[in-house]
């Protein structure tokens, strides 16, 4: 009958039932069809676009996996009121509401801990002396009085009880921040080059491009629901990388020389397909855009991957797997139908070198572009600040700097605008924090995700173990070149092993012959990234995470060992050698 209707019916129509499973949800009741079968969905609206991707796998006679099932009997941002009810009766939730839940980016994470873990949007990684030092006092009154930062340049709040759900939603949402889409199948924390504005070597400041991005996303209901997470970053090529090519979009900022086709100046690459825990970085399309382009065509693209991905399986539902079926030149033509234009695309002759990062412009004192004036970057044990320190840092960017707080990929923060005359003061400040802007070679690139402590996925304590690895090789070796290490506890690579110098994912190590385990690592070597992008590849497994400061510290002997001279990377050392060649260097040296 439906056929009938005018437009102007269908609509009325659309909201009348809309206006019911709200009334539904406020008395904390179950939305209509949730009992059984998918609710019949609207053919318009927001999340009109997602319900044709499902129905188009349902009539190939596939099966929608369980998430979207879930997201079609009610959609996670119709269900405010019902994580409410839950706070209030102190509930926590049951699987298909740990799911929704994430949507404003609560995750509970039991049986690590049996509490929620709530995750930011900081687009760019930038935020206020004022809002850090908000999310200290929020740290502290709800949840375990710390935060951890991200790989993704972003801010976790842990040990939040379930009473306390919304109130953490809700102060962040106070200080002008915001934790909505930062989990589950949603576009997530935008990032971007932390020296944004003051680095004076950029080719672009990020800023603009990722904030314009972070508000559309924010602000348009249907780029949610994706079938999978969706990662986007802007690098402007700075001193410190931005791991753009890790991500599902990478926008590169390129100079383009004046025998182009183009007129010369400066653009944004683009990029696709990067999933580092799948083993893939994203790869040049050939496409180079305006900046000010940049948003429209990432929706483009984010809406040829709601139409086209899997909907059927959690681990293929991934950009990477939409081009791997489809080739990027019928994804690319996909996405020039949505622009209504066709892209440009110029020979990567005409584009002129970029820039290698500073592997240490993350750590110490660094000269803005502002004459006079500093970037400071702290070390942050594996990624974690009281709220005391969060505090403490946020008054020294205050009293000292130019007010902002940059986050890096990297784990740690950067406290920008210190004068000059100031930097012994702020230095001496830090330390008083129980911080430092000095790292040894190996804790400027230590990088850990949560782990088994918080962590349901993970099968080791990746941030102890980072610990016991960094202070066993400061005792035992003096290494003169910066070495990343990278500890992930579980497949998902949130800290990303694959790209590291060395990497190490977490692994249960059978000890006898009854199934007994303990908890270890698989070891990698040889990772990079940028123009060093290369997939780590496996030296040793089952290592028992006892055990794995002094095989680090064999490795490390090695390389000073056997390098071709002073200057030689571990990067270029790891892939000069074969594993079966390190692994016997390494077993000649003492642990």
């Amino acid at each position: 009958m439906t056929a009938d209707f005018s437009v102007e019916q269908k609509r009325y129509l659309e909201g009348f039932v809309s206006g019911v499973q709200a009334g539904r949800t406020a008395q904390g009741l179950k939305p209509m069809g949730a009992d059984g079968a998918p609710a019949p969905a609207a053919a318009m609206g927001p999340d009109a676009a997602h319900v044709k991707a499902q129905d188009a796998t349902r009539a190939k006679g596939r099966k929608l996996v369980d998430q979207e099932t879930w997201k079609r009997e009610e959609h996670p941002f119709d269900a405010y009121p019902r994580l409410k009810a839950q706070a209030e009766a102190g509930e926590y939730p049951k699987p298909q509401d740990n799911f929704r839940w994430r949507y404003y980016g609560l995750f509970y994470v039991a049986p690590a801990q049996n509490s929620y873990m709530c995750r930011l949007r900081i687009p760019n990684g930038i935020l206020t002396h004022w809002q850090l030092a908000g999310l200290a006092d929020t740290a502290e009154a709800y949840g375990g009085g710390y935060a951890h930062v991200t790989t993704r340049a972003n801010l976790q709040i842990r040990e939040i009880e379930a009473t306390h759900a919304v109130d953490v939603v809700e102060a962040v949402q106070d200080l002008g921040l915001t934790s909505r889409g930062s989990g589950a199948d949603n576009i997530r924390n935008v990032t971007g080059t932390p020296t944004a504005g003051i680095d004076p070597h950029e080719l672009l400041d990020t800023r603009p491009f990722a904030r314009a991005w972070h508000f559309h996303v924010l602000n348009d209901r249907s780029l949610t629901g994706l079938p999978r997470k969706f990662n986007v970053a802007f690098d402007g090529a700075g001193s410190i990388a931005a791991l753009e090519e890790t991500n599902d979009i990478g926008f590169q900022a390129v100079e383009v020389a004046e025998d182009a086709p183009v007129a010369a100046g400066v653009y944004f690459r683009l990029v696709l397909g990067g999933i580092t825990g799948h083993k893939d970085f994203a790869r040049d399309t050939g496409v180079i855009l305006a900046p000010r382009d940049a948003t429209r065509v990432a929706d483009a693209i984010v809406r040829v991957f709601i139409d086209s991905g899997d909907r059927t399986n959690r681990n293929k539902a991934r950009l990477k797997y939409v081009l791997d079926d489809w080739g990027f030149d019928k994804f690319l033509f996909a996405v020039e139908a949505k622009l209504g234009h066709p892209l440009i695309r110029i020979d990567g002759q005409h584009v002129k070198p970029r820039r290698a990062p500073d592997r240490l412009a993350h750590i110490g004192v660094h000269p803005q572009k502002q004459a006079g004036f500093n970037w400071i970057g702290l070390v942050l044990p594996v990624g974690k600040l009281t709220a005391e320190q969060m505090r403490g840092v946020a008054s020294l960017a205050r009293d000292l700097g130019d007010g902002d707080l940059r986050l890096t990929v990297w784990q740690n923060l950067l406290v920008s605008g210190v004068a000059d005359a100031d930097v012994t003061e702020a230095l001496t400040r830090i330390a008083a924090m129980g911080l430092s802007a000095e790292a040894a070679a190996v804790r400027a690139g230590l990088v850990a995700c949560t782990g088994s402590t918080g962590c349901k996925f993970a099968a080791a304590d990746t941030k102890g173990t980072a610990e016991l690895i960094a202070a066993h090789v400061e005792r035992h070796l003096t290494l003169d070149l910066p070495v990343n290490i990278h500890l992930t506890g579980c497949h998902h690579s949130c800290a990303q092993h694959y790209i590291g110098d060395i990497g190490l994912i977490g692994a249960k190590v059978p000890v006898n012959d009854d199934g007994d385990t303990v908890e270890g690592f698989h070891i990698l070597v040889g990772g990079g990234s940028g123009a060093d992008a290369t997939i780590a590849r496996e030296l040793w497994r089952d290592v028992k995470s006892e055990d794995c400061p002094a095989a680090v510290a064999r490795l490390l002997s090695a390389y000073l060992a056997h390098r071709a001279d002073r200057s030689e990377t571990f990067f270029t050392f790891a892939n000069r050698h074969d594993t079966a060649t390190l692994m016997r260097l390494a077993g000649e040296q003492q642990g």
